[in-house]
């Protein structure tokens, strides 16, 4: 079965050597080296460009490199009606969990203040809440955002999440749809984005939401550029509406060297590294839905695109 490869990312020949080794039987290659896109079964893509599935007549599968696949559901992209799939990783979640862990802390014990108090040379000591005194509230309670609450919860803070439709996760307080969303903001401290990019989420993190949160909240985005209305949260800063924020997504991808968030002395910023996909377990996953589809079995981790996650 041949399967046409392609990925953008620094670290895209790792990927597919790693693909090859999890798939010895498939035929792994990379666009350009594609000399007979009819006889190409399989796409295994990360941020392909639109028009890309156009040259293969033939697929009957399309996998991600990641837990998103937002980048495909955009103007002028085709997508052939065939399962697409992604990557659920309990690594990544993981890593996913520990980076809102770091970023919560980062303001709970003030080391925001404290980082410019080093620069200025001033001694000053501020109080911090207790644990069970901050409330946190994770937007999207899927694979990422199960594995923050429980991390958060294990440490004592108060976890709420928010979701499209009702979840159970235990010690966690749920709400659910458009109606819940006001009275899950207004109990929140430190709003978690973790939510996948959709026609619905993009620009959730807008005004009216930082409107909503409890005063002096922080804001921590790790789900995709697109839900944060720049120009939003910086005017939010400004006011003191919002104390500050942690950001490891943006619109534009390196950020450009003269935006303002870079200087921002109430922006914390890290370059998309909370969650980066494991290439040996995320491989793994990749063959085995390759290969039930090549076996005439449903594949894990199907995306819905009428959903776009």
């Amino acid at each position: 079965m041949r399967v046409v490869f392609h990925c953008p990312w620094a670290n895209a020949r790792g990927w597919l050597e790693v693909l090859r080794a999890a798939g010895p039987e498939l035929h792994f290659a990379a666009a350009d080296d594609i000399e007979e896109p009819g006889e190409v079964e399989a796409a295994v893509v990360g941020n392909p460009p639109v028009g890309f599935f156009d040259p293969y007549p033939n697929l009957r599968i399309v996998s991600v490199l990641g837990a998103g696949a937002d980048y495909l559901f955009v103007p002028g992209m085709r997508l052939p009606e065939v399962p697409i799939t992604r990557i659920v990783d309990p690594v990544m979640a993981e890593r996913m969990a520990g980076w809102v862990l770091a970023t919560t802390l980062h303001f709970h014990r003030q080391l925001d203040r404290y980082l410019v108090q080093q620069r200025e040379r001033r001694w000053v000591r501020h109080e911090h809440p207790d644990f069970g005194e901050v409330r946190i509230g994770i937007l999207g309670q899927g694979a990422m955002g199960a594995a923050s609450a429980r991390l958060l919860t294990g440490v004592g803070y108060r976890v709420a999440g928010w979701s499209r439709t009702p979840k159970a996760l235990p010690g966690i307080e749920s709400f659910a749809g458009d109606e819940a969303l006001a009275p899950f903001l207004a109990r929140t401290d430190v709003l978690v984005c973790l939510l996948p990019l959709t026609p619905a989420t993009r620009g959730i993190l807008r005004a009216s939401t930082f409107g909503a949160l409890a005063e002096g909240a922080v804001v921590l985005n790790a789900g995709r550029g697109a839900h944060l209305v720049e120009d939003d949260l910086l005017d939010a800063l400004a006011s003191g509406r919002l104390r500050g924020a942690a950001l490891d997504v943006f619109t534009e991808e390196p950020l450009p060297d003269g935006h303002p968030f870079w200087a921002h002395p109430q922006i914390l910023l890290t370059p998309h590294v909370a969650s980066l996909t494991n290439p040996r377990t995320g491989a793994e996953q990749v063959v085995a839905a390759i290969r039930a589809v090549r076996d005439g079995r449903e594949p894990s981790n199907r995306i819905d695109p009428g959903r776009a996650y």
